[in-house]
């Protein structure tokens, strides 16, 4: 188990002119005395991400033990998905809206599923040299700002809007934690379902029906990290699985151990974020 008081982890909001593409950043720091490596999800949730590794004595390697580029973008993570972090940890990370990719980036949100891409392959122009000004920062706060100001950047390149007929089904799916038929909400947009496919390939990045399971997955995830049950089957029943065994296989598909496992093996440092 994680010794919390090594770690401080810390969430931002972000600027009003990324409100729609950002839901918020945080910081993920490791304390000199603290006992590495660390190992940390990200768990399947809904929604993509950045991450940047601040300084030089951070190293942050995939599950194929290949080390990761300084900082990255990652797109739906479906896959159980490990990342291992050495002694000395210091992170910043985005977390995106589920369909901001496409907006921000210009390319598919499928394209990036259980993958990720070095955001500094992706500056051009006036910021090409993004990667050397977030080295030469002195502070967390100047980073966050150079982080923002290139995806904002991004955004007014592309001209990217919100894609509203997308916003509103997602909206639909999480409101009703993945419960909602999504006939109901094809009938609501009168959109076929291989239209609702293309939309979901494209700004969320995987389709509607297994976005609906990561949304019961996490809510039932929620109630068992509260303890807001007295047994599983409580949890199967309150998030729509047909039985306890469903809901026990589903766990493992997204974690990769039953519930009683994954509680006693994870800490949480914060929401979505947990380090063992």
């Amino acid at each position: 188990m994680v010794n919390q008081s090594s770690i401080r982890y810390t969430q931002v909001r972000p600027p009003d002119y990324l409100k729609d593409f950002v839901r918020y950043f945080w910081t993920l720091e490791g304390c000199p005395f603290d006992v590495g490596p660390k190992t940390f999800g990200p768990l399947a949730d809904g929604c993509p991400g950045l991450i940047l590794q601040q300084s030089e004595q951070t190293h942050l390697y995939g599950s194929n033990n290949k080390e990761l580029p300084k900082s990255f973008i990652y797109g739906q993570s479906i896959r159980l998905t490990h990342l291992h972090l050495t002694r000395n940890y210091n992170l910043i990370g985005i977390r995106f809206f589920p369909n901001a990719l496409k907006s921000i980036f210009g390319f598919n949100s499928s394209e990036l599923t259980d993958s990720c891409i070095d955001l500094t392959s992706l500056s051009k122009g006036e910021d090409a040299n993004l990667s050397e000004k977030l080295e030469n920062a002195t502070s967390t706060s100047q980073k966050l700002s150079l982080l923002s100001q290139h995806l904002f950047s991004l955004i007014r390149k592309n001209d990217s809007q919100v894609d509203s007929i997308t916003e509103f089904a997602l909206s639909q799916i999480i409101q009703s934690k993945g419960r909602l038929s999504l006939k109901q909400i094809r009938e609501k947009l009168n959109l076929s379902e291989r239209s609702l496919e293309r939309k979901f390939d494209q700004f969320v990045g995987i389709p509607p029906k297994l976005y609906a399971r990561v949304c019961r997955f996490q809510a039932a995830l929620n109630q068992l990290k509260n303890n807001q049950y007295s047994k599983l089957s409580d949890i199967a029943f309150d998030n729509g699985f047909s039985d306890q065994s469903h809901f026990i296989r589903t766990f493992k598909e997204f974690t990769g151990h039953s519930p009683f496992e994954f509680q006693k093996q994870t800490d949480y440092v914060g929401e979505n974020v947990p380090v063992a």
